[in-house]
């Protein structure tokens, strides 16, 4: 007996069935992400004391390394003086405030990889299924990388910078008093810009699938890009040693250089 089948269309969703999923899409994020912040709010004394203000005395781990390696160099100007900056509140709502907005900021941040896949979730549908093969991979170096460059801020450039910036004085009349909301919106800053700015091979891919950039066009800026870059790590770490500059300068460079691998060459270039 032969079973009769029927082939049903299908029918393409509605501007207004695409802006439900993205509501839903936004009610999943805000639900995981307020659920990360009631569960961490109760580990304030781990959050501050173990790793926000470990940079502000010269025991921090990349201090330590510095002068590590300033002996096995026996150059001794790479390892930093001793020094211990002190943070100060101004406003007396200021602690509680700074409490919730970096307990909402380290869950925004562990939230990373859900938000890239509910993104991913959201388009894939208008994805063609060799293009859906690929977003797996893409998925999860977006995540690693944009990790990657989180952790080289808050374990390199950010407390170069802090303790240039802290305890830089133009005058010993006048002492540094940090606020303590100066000092969480510049690690945040510079946490979540070198994570984005870490997203550039993964950029440099879509905008050469899409025939916006290409392997040639990246080649032939290299030189351009190479300024920009140093330009961007001397104003990322205003330190008057060029070797911090150059430790910032250099992965921004393998992330160009990475760029290049990933992006999709021109016709002319295929068929040279």
């Amino acid at each position: 007996m032969k079973l009769l089948s029927f082939n049903i269309p299908e029918v393409e969703a509605s501007f207004w069935d695409h802006l439900e999923t993205l509501r839903w899409t936004f009610i999943r994020v805000l639900l995981v992400v307020v659920s990360i912040v009631v569960v961490m709010f109760s580990f304030k004394d781990f959050i501050f004391d173990e790793i926000i203000f470990t940079p502000v005395n010269s025991d921090f781990i990349t201090y330590r390394l510095l002068c590590k390696l300033a002996m096995w160099l026996n150059a001794p100007g790479f390892c930093p003086e001793a020094f211990d900056i002190k943070l100060i509140n101004f406003e007396i709502s200021g602690q509680f405030i700074a409490h919730l907005t970096t307990t909402l900021t380290i869950a925004l941040i562990i939230t990373v990889p859900y938000i890239l896949y509910e993104i991913w979730r959201f388009i894939a549908p208008a994805l063609y299924p060799n293009e859906r093969k690929s977003a797996g991979m893409v998925f999860f170096t977006s995540s690693f990388l944009f990790y990657l460059g989180s952790a080289v801020s808050f374990f390199l450039i950010f407390p170069l910078t802090i303790r240039f910036l802290g305890t830089y004085q133009i005058s010993s009349v006048v002492p540094n008093q940090i606020s303590l909301q100066s000092y969480l919106s510049t690690l945040f800053l510079l946490v979540f810009a070198m994570g984005l700015m870490f997203e550039m091979p993964v950029l440099a891919y879509f905008l050469s699938r899409l025939g916006i950039l290409s392997r040639q066009t990246l080649k032939a800026v290299r030189n351009y890009a190479i300024v920009v870059i140093l330009i961007l790590s001397a104003f990322i770490t205003p330190t008057t040693d060029p070797f911090t500059m150059l430790v910032v300068a250099l992965p921004l460079y393998l992330l160009y250089e990475v760029s290049i691998l990933v992006s999709k060459p021109k016709m002319e270039e295929i068929e040279d």
